[in-house]
């Protein structure tokens, strides 16, 4: 997320202010943590209610932060008052989501006026060790006013 990347504030804002209205996002204790043209990173504590039966980060978790990493990749590229929507989304789960928090990076691969395609990794940090847990890719659609 370099300074070539960078959004004007109110790109950023628009995007931080989308992602605040999510409730889904505010339900997974999920949050914003890096903003940058074709590129968004979203992080979320593996909380007790995100588990699943073996103690790891259920998939749902992982898809949802993954999903959203991406679309909003997505949204920053669009002019003002543009929308996406994901169309499809597929999920490689690569590990078990061992530890305390998952990292979602959202990117670009290939803008479009009628679709634009992500990918997103979604990590998992355990004692300061960080483990690759899924691969998502995707298609968006981008939504004028």
């Amino acid at each position: 997320m370099g300074n070539d990347a960078t959004l004007s504030p109110a790109q950023e804002a628009r995007i931080r202010q989308s992602f605040g209205a999510q409730s889904m996002m505010a339900t997974l204790g999920a949050r914003l943590v890096g903003v940058a043209r074709g590129q968004v990173r979203i992080e979320a504590p593996i909380l007790p209610g995100s588990r699943q039966q073996h103690g790891f980060a259920h998939a749902g978790l992982t898809f949802a932060i993954g999903d959203s990493a991406a679309g909003y990749a997505a949204l920053s590229m669009m002019p003002e008052g543009h929308e996406v929507l994901t169309t499809e989304m597929k999920i490689h789960l690569l590990a078990p989501a061992k530890g305390d928090l998952l990292v979602a990076t959202g990117r670009v691969i290939r803008p479009g006026r009628r679709l634009v395609i992500v990918q997103a990794d979604v990590h998992a940090l355990e004692d300061g060790r960080e483990s690759h847990v899924a691969f998502l890719t995707g298609t968006m659609i981008p939504l004028a006013p």
